[in-house]
């Protein structure tokens, strides 16, 4: 086989080689292990954006690639499927996993040990979960980004660290055994778990055994809405996400979209393919979740009192939007949650990085003294300087101030950029419904839709007032360029997919168009012949 077609296996193998060349090298060696992780990550990038450009030229249903490991065929075999939502997926990661390394260049990386290795473990189990056709790795995947995530999550200890850590692992622990049964139960129905052939399967199934495959299915749904921080099983969040360092933090904001993709998957099993685009009664109790979430995050936005937990809290918000959009079952509206995906896990991962840095001009005792001055119009308070950090940038403030403006734009909706075009989409498409007229739960949508924006736009103007304009001086914050640098490929990836809104609309819905015959991609993976031997060829 030439280089080419190993594409596929290169997001695994290449971190999976990175961790395990890291975990032998000391740590005193930090020059060696910044340089094995940033050339992993840059390679990483360009085999995703690789994969994006194949997966685009493919005119039909018929997935780019279909990577048979161990040259097994086919169900029985682990196969890797590359098309064009796992491609984009693919790159997402990337460009998200490569400003948050460089960031956590600057400090963050020695504030405990092994963390190249278990950042190169996490983005294995994230690329991985991705690629995968088959129900039980990705159980394995998700378990291998889970354990990874474990560790960056305690990284810089503290007892904060510690309390969140062990909530997050306990319910987690609890989703991995919720996800076990459901494959069973899956298995049980289908004989198989390769999905590929669980779709093909449906159509000749009885009624007993797809009674039996829905059960299933909802039971893995319950593992993915776990993940996925759906209410009200998304206590955990907004804690844990806020304690975490900032590049982890960011990284992060992709973890919950893994179980919305898993999602994705999971609905071209459940639904038959005769159902599809329709909304169907599988998806009533998915819009109720997804209503029932954006209500409480605009609750929780409203009640937040910093920006960590204002992050965590808009995490939660993407999901419903995410689950909306799914749940109308139309393609304008699958292709408009995708894109609100790649723009709120962009915009999200760089409110996190840019949060570390705006806390360098907070005062100690900054958010109580605050409130005491709005509250009493206090004047005349001397606050201790803040201990510098970093090499002071020109124009430092400013572009704090304005980077924060841009992602409170982003994540709040607001227009011109990318997230009002996405949060526009998706209520055009909501207005539109493929069957009948608009029903009353659509404007309930509209109302939720445009009422976290309004709720994340009050929360972010208060904290924005206390952090910029209340304090009467501010600490001269100091950054590094390898600070700054990725906060401003985020954003400036946020403002290209405004612009190139048109281009990249277009190829969303040709991967849309590509998850509307879910039957002809499985028929595909399940008609992939394994390499010949040498000895076969002659």
């Amino acid at each position: 086989m030439r280089l080419a077609e190993h594409l596929p296996v290169l997001p695994i193998l290449l971190p999976l080689a990175a961790a395990m060349v890291l975990a032998l090298i000391s740590e005193f060696k930090r020059r060696t292990k910044i340089t094995i992780s940033v050339v992993s990550a840059v390679l990483q990038l360009m085999v995703a954006a690789t994969l994006v450009v194949q997966a685009d030229g493919v005119a039909d249903a018929s997935p780019a690639a279909v990577y048979l490991l161990g040259n097994w065929a086919p169900p029985f075999g682990i196969v890797l499927l590359v098309d064009r939502l796992s491609a984009l997926m693919l790159l997402l990661t990337s460009v998200l996993a490569l400003p948050a390394l460089v960031f956590a260049i600057a400090r963050w990386d020695r504030v405990g040990v092994h963390f190249y290795g278990l950042f190169q473990l996490l983005l294995v189990g994230v690329n991985g979960a991705f690629l995968t056709n088959d129900l039980f790795n990705l159980f394995v995947f998700f378990e291998i980004m889970l354990a990874a995530s474990y560790g960056l999550l305690l990284h810089g200890s503290g007892k904060a660290r510690v309390r969140a850590g062990l909530r997050y692992i306990a319910v987690n622990l609890v989703s991995s055994s919720i996800f076990l049964v459901g494959v069973g139960l899956i298995y049980a129905a289908s004989g198989s778990l390769n999905m590929a052939d669980i779709t093909v399967a449906t159509s000749a199934m009885s009624h007993n055994e797809y009674t039996l495959l829905q059960a299933g299915a909802a039971v893995l749904a319950v593992a993915f809405l776990v993940k996925s921080a759906v209410w009200p099983l998304n206590f955990w969040l907004p804690t844990s996400y806020g304690v975490a360092v900032a590049p982890v933090a960011a990284m992060f904001s992709i973890m919950t979209k893994v179980g919305v993709y898993s999602l994705f998957r999971l609905w071209a099993i459940v639904v038959p393919e005769e159902n599809f685009p329709g909304l169907e009664t599988e998806a009533d109790w998915l819009m109720g979740l997804a209503m029932l979430t954006l209500f409480f995050a605009s609750l929780g936005m409203l009640a937040a009192q910093d920006l960590r937990r204002m992050a965590g809290v808009s995490i939660i918000a993407s999901t419903g939007i995410l689950l909306a959009g799914m749940s109308l079952g139309s393609p304008n509206a699958w292709a408009a949650a995708l894109y609100y995906l790649l723009v709120s896990t962009l915009a999200v991962g760089g409110m996190f990085l840019l949060i570390d840095l705006l806390e360098r001009i907070r005062q100690f005792g900054a958010d109580l003294l605050a409130v005491t001055v709005e509250a009493f119009e206090a004047e005349g308070m001397v606050l201790p300087e803040q201990e510098e950090v970093g090499v002071a940038i020109p124009a430092a403030l400013a572009f704090l101030g304005m980077s924060f403006v841009i992602c409170g734009i982003l994540i709040t909706g607001l227009p011109p950029l990318s997230g009002f075009l996405a949060k526009f989409s998706l209520l055009v498409a909501t207005l539109n419904p493929v069957e009948g007229a608009v029903q009353w739960w659509h404007w309930l949508l509209i109302a939720l839709v445009i009422g976290s924006g309004l709720t994340g736009v009050i929360t972010l103007l208060r904290l924005g007032i206390r952090l910029f304009w209340v304090p009467e001086s501010h600490a001269r914050p100091h950054l590094r360029i390898i600070e700054a640098a990725p906060v401003a490929w985020l954003l400036s990836l946020c403002i290209v997919l405004t612009v190139a809104a048109g281009p990249v609309m277009g190829y969303l819905e040709r991967t849309v168009a590509t998850l509307s015959f879910p039957h002809d991609t499985a028929r595909a993976v399940l008609d992939a012949a394994p390499v010949p031997s040498p000895e076969e060829v002659r």
